[in-house]
């Protein structure tokens, strides 16, 4: 099967003045003024006279040789940070950081002139050069976006171009020409396995289902995603919510389902936006409806929102909230493909894994497996945040290096002023609140679930958290401790009381109270809350905690025996002081001071009662002479 044509090539085919601008209207970029630029956008073409073409609809209605300009919106591009992103096509030109001011210009010297517009342009920040396409940054040509392809080239709103790239015919093809047996095989053949996390094999939990007694099934999409500094769902349902019905639409033929539910978290209006607009759009196309596809079977597709609790991403927590009830998970067996919704055998995928689904069928199974590694195939959605170059949403193989991810998608790691710093790698937090840390002996690992998981991490929901030297592990784990502590749901004594002692714990090593016992009382009541808690969030809470105590002792130590933060983070820990050889005597610390602990006389060095001190930093803050130490940055 040949690869599928892009939106851009079936704009541009036997067209030969057509211009087309896309501008990436995806949370981050919306957040930076992206509806703005798209807006005017529209002004500035209406006002220089050029035939303005706004809907994929509206190209079959202009000559084939009109120097007519298509301006089209798209989702998530990936390079969230430099947003807005402005793509100038066919020349293939990407702009970022794009502003309302900088869009007269661009219509003026690059659609009707002909001109790069230099400082609008992508600058290596190792190199120094100025990138002209995506083709030509790192970050872009060392990806293999296969479920984020259409994300930043489709209209997300437009099911006609969703259509037109060859979305539907899947679920088309599995709805006519496959009977349910067929498409589980394909499926479990595929290798697809769920990426929420867990790595189960996809094909599995449906054949499970649809083997299942009875007359009502449902599927349902589990968007609601809370791993702190993870946004790879959103994106997807944000930039190709089409991508996730059809998912679904074939997941419900596998298993016989005729009802659907999209679960969202309230804090992705755009994604909730986007996902009820193309389910009304599917349902008026009769793709959705009492006749899918003519093959006289009703499906129904809603979409509902989350109020926003970590633990509904657990599935059990999740059918409990659906139904009406408090999210709280349930003992397992059974598990939801035999008694779910309202005690329905129910199939609860992934965002990401429903979107693959579609591909799977449309590409041929061979073509799929070859991406990937054997027991992990097919790509993988990653955020990329933190200490790094390049931060944004991204998409690898699995079986990729984490130094593939890091140094060369990433850009590599950067110091406290933004700087690149080859030397300066110290962890990636992967998994959110469920995983763990990777370190530099790591850094050649095969990112894939068997990998991960043989040294005890999880590829979870893809967040990758990058940190350089001045990062204290310790503080990390309190952080994910913390998170995971208040989103407990309390239904088990083991996750809510257990995190809530391991955060004191934490609270004592940071603040200079632990004692070596403290660190071996942690380690246990880790174990316990590990092996005891009800469900996989619970039982996963400890593993920061776990991790950074196994590859971080000696900072674990630093702080309890030597009362010293090494990265200088915490500050009940740290040991201010001023500078005799630098203190001017400008008597600005000690009047700024909130507990006046600061003496000296004008033009006479000054000195910090550590008695007195409460370590607020406002002293190195405010002072023109770093004269004051013992504080980090």
């Amino acid at each position: 099967m040949c690869k599928p044509e892009t939106m851009s090539e079936i704009v541009f085919k036997g067209r030969t003045g057509l211009h087309r601008v896309l501008i990436c209207t995806g949370t981050g970029c919306v957040a930076n003024g992206a509806l703005d630029v798209y807006a005017l956008f529209r002004e500035q073409i209406r006002l220089q006279g050029i035939e303005l073409v706004a809907d994929f609809a509206e190209l079959d209605n202009i000559a084939r040789d009109s120097r007519a300009l298509f301006i089209s919106r798209s989702g998530c591009q990936g390079f969230c940070q430099m947003g807005p992103l402005v793509s100038v096509e066919p020349e293939g030109i990407l702009y970022n950081k794009v502003q309302a001011a900088d869009v007269k210009e661009i219509v003026e010297k690059t659609l009707l002139g002909g001109e790069v517009i230099e400082r609008l342009l992508y600058v290596d920040p190792v190199t120094g050069q100025a990138c002209r396409s995506q083709k030509d940054i790192n970050f872009y040509k060392r990806q293999h976006r296969l479920v984020l392809a259409q994300c930043g080239d489709i209209d997300p709103e437009s099911l006609a171009e969703y259509r037109a790239i060859g979305g539907y015919s899947a679920a088309e093809k599995a709805w006519v020409q496959m009977t349910p047996e067929q498409i589980c095989q394909d499926i479990l053949a595929a290798g697809l396995r769920g990426r929420g996390g867990g790595g189960f094999p996809t094909g599995r939990k449906w054949e499970m289902c649809r083997i299942q007694p009875g007359a009502r099934k449902y599927i349902i999409c589990n968007g609601d995603e809370g791993d702190p500094g993870a946004f790879m769902d959103r994106s997807v349902m944000e930039g190709n919510p089409h991508s996730v019905i059809e998912g679904m639409l074939i997941a419900a033929r596998a298993i016989g389902a005729d009802e659907g539910y999209v679960y969202v978290r309230a804090e992705y209006p755009l994604a909730v936006k986007r996902l009820r607009k193309a389910c009304a759009d599917a349902l008026q196309a009769g793709i959705l409806g009492d006749n899918v596809f003519n093959s006289g079977v009703r499906m129904r597709i809603q979409v509902m929102e989350g109020a926003g609790a970590f633990v509904c991403g657990e599935e059990t927590a999740l059918l409990a909230s659906i139904e009406g009830e408090r999210g709280m998970p349930r003992s397992k067996p059974p598990f939801p493909a035999q008694s779910g919704l309202w005690g329905r055998p129910t199939v609860i995928n992934n965002v990401e894994t429903l979107a693959t689904v579609p591909l799977i069928l449309r590409m041929g199974l061979e073509r799929f497996r070859a991406l990937g590694t054997n027991g992990s195939p097919g790509t993988k959605t990653f955020a990329l945040t933190g200490h790094v170059a390049n931060t944004g949403l991204i998409e690898v193989p699995f079986g990729v290096t984490l130094r593939e991810i890091v140094m060369e998608i990433g850009g590599g790691i950067t110091d406290k002023k933004g700087r690149i710093d080859p030397g300066g790698f110290k962890a990636v937090q992967i998994g959110g609140p469920s995983g763990g840390c990777l370190v530099k002996e790591h850094l050649d690992l095969k990112m894939d679930f068997d990998s991960l998981r043989s040294i005890g991490a999880m590829v979870g929901s893809g967040g990758l958290v990058c940190m350089n030297q001045s990062t204290c592990m310790v503080a990390v784990a309190r952080y994910f401790m913390q998170f995971t502590q208040k989103e407990s749901c309390g239904k088990c004594v083991l996750c809510r009381e257990g995190t809530r002692q391991m955060l004191f714990l934490l609270d004592d090593i940071v603040e200079g109270r632990a004692t070596p016992e403290t660190l071996a009382l942690l380690e246990e009541l880790a174990g316990v809350v590990q092996k005891g808690s009800l469900c996989g969030l619970g039982k996963t809470a400890p593993n920061p905690v776990l991790s950074t105590l196994k590859y971080f002792p000696e900072e674990y130590l630093a702080h309890v025996r030597d009362k010293r933060c090494p990265a200088g983070e915490c500050r009940q820990l740290a040991r201010p002081e001023i500078l005799a050889g630098q203190c001017k005597g400008c008597t600005l610390c000690g009047r700024k001071c909130p507990v006046k602990a600061i003496t000296g006389e004008p033009r006479q060095v000054h000195v910090i009662d550590p008695g007195l001190c409460i370590r607020c930093g406002v002293c190195a803050q405010v002072c023109k002479f770093n004269a004051v130490t013992g504080f980090q940055g």
